[in-house]
């Protein structure tokens, strides 16, 4: 394994690009540079003492999304028989490691956690929750989310076996915070909502297809998708010469459901465009809420490509 920041990690190098991948750190994508220009971004100075609260990479976020609350107590969730277990913020994959497996061609790699101990107290299902990263040439990276029911299927399983989830990415993107004005981010068709103090999500408003990214309104916004997206979302970068899009209109993928926009404060050089399955505390309002039968897997796919502006 290489060495980067005092810790082992995986690189993936293709040409002029090298992904950098922690998976004892909740298979985190830590960095992806193109000729050396950081396309996800990751801190010089990354505290490794609690890297699920590191800004930066691709936290993966599984079973859940974002907060949950129950009368009124953040970090809990209530099951279809009442019962209330503790949740933490964006599950709990990000906190556990990842075992990995590198492409025969070390293009990629495929992560993978499984159901323990850890999980079952607070998400009493059994479960395999992968997510492969694969460079399909320099400028490329395909990603894919798989998530399987591992329960036995057949006459023996029951309806409490079904497996809720939703799941979804938090794409760090470097963005110097001075050139936010003169940055711009592109939607599909969406409407958006924001999640209030109290857990509830607000009512849908029509959203526009483009805004600054100094624009302070989408800072949490839930850019929920309005039928297969006829476009890709798309950074664009005027200042770096760059272009970012984010595909989700992949083959065999399931559907995504939002993509939201979160960055830290004005200062930060960097913004987070994440694509979800689901929206927070849907395990309540149902809004994305996900359900595998027993043996049943899905698959969640996006491509992210580099450009250069004109």
């Amino acid at each position: 394994m290489a060495q980067f920041q005092g810790q082992d990690i995986i690189e993936i190098v293709r040409g002029g690009s090298c992904l950098r991948v922690a998976p004892q750190a909740g298979g985190r994508l830590l960095s992806w540079h193109v000729h050396g220009a950081p396309i996800i971004h990751w801190p010089d100075d990354a505290d490794w003492s609690q890297p699920a609260l590191v800004r930066g990479g691709n936290p993966l976020l599984f079973p859940f999304i974002a907060r949950h609350r129950v009368d009124g107590r953040i970090g809990l969730w209530r099951d279809a028989q009442g019962v209330v277990r503790e949740v933490p913020m964006h599950g709990f994959a990000r906190d556990l490691p990842f075992d990995a497996h590198v492409g025969a061609q070390g293009h990629g790699v495929r992560l993978t956690l499984t159901d323990s101990t850890a999980t079952r107290t607070g998400f009493p299902f059994s479960f395999r929750f992968e997510a492969v990263y694969r460079l399909v040439d320099e400028t490329t990276l395909d990603v894919e989310l798989m998530t399987t029911n591992t329960a036995a299927a057949g006459a023996t399983a029951t309806h409490d076996d079904r497996m809720p989830y939703y799941a979804g990415h938090h794409f760090y993107f470097a963005l110097p915070h001075g050139q936010r004005s003169a940055s711009t981010l592109a939607l599909p068709r969406n409407v958006y909502r924001h999640q209030l103090a109290d857990g509830t999500t607000t009512t849908p408003e029509a959203g526009a297809e483009r805004y600054r990214f100094d624009d302070a309104r989408i800072v949490d916004r839930l850019h929920c998708l309005e039928g297969a997206p006829a476009s890709p979302v798309r950074i664009e970068m005027p200042a770096l010469r760059r272009a970012v899009e984010i595909d989700l209109r992949r083959p065999g993928s399931i559907p995504w459901y939002a993509v939201t926009s979160w960055t830290l404060a004005p200062d930060s050089d960097f913004y987070c465009v994440e694509p979800w399955l689901g929206l927070p505390d849907a395990i309540h309002s149902g809004l994305g809420l996900r359900w595998l039968e027993p043996g049943q897997t899905e698959e969640a796919s996006l491509r992210i490509s580099v450009s250069t502006l004109d």
